[in-house]
């Protein structure tokens, strides 16, 4: 499979950003993965390798949102899900994107629905 050079460039930088963070079961990792039309998020426990919780634009009842609209949707859907799964804070992973745009709105939604990060 062929990546563009940009993908490379958004792989590179989330490879180092994963140097760093990691979640745990007390505190999981709230990774971001932004396609060109759609948006997907995973609340994820790295030591045990589980996908705690997991949200996207796809699940939307809205036949074409807005893309910012979506993002938010999937923000408070995710909050949400991991409410119910008993999480409360997480690690935010922007997955090498900027925090701009979709993932910033996605990341604001979460939070203003009680997950702390």
């Amino acid at each position: 499979m062929a990546f563009t050079e940009r993908d490379e460039s958004r792989q590179k930088r989330h490879r180092r950003l994963r140097a760093r963070i990691g979640g745990t079961a007390d505190r999981p990792r709230l990774a971001v993965y932004r396609s060109l039309n759609q948006i997907y998020a995973q609340v994820i426990d790295d030591r045990s390798g589980r996908t705690l919780a997991a949200a996207s634009s796809l699940d939307s009842k809205d036949s074409k949102p807005k893309k910012a609209d979506a993002a938010k949707a999937v923000g408070t859907a995710i909050a949400e899900k991991a409410k119910a799964a008993g999480i409360e804070e997480v690690i935010f992973d922007r997955g090498g994107y900027r925090y701009h745009g979709r993932v910033k709105a996605l990341a604001d939604a979460a939070r203003s629905n009680g997950l702390r990060f």
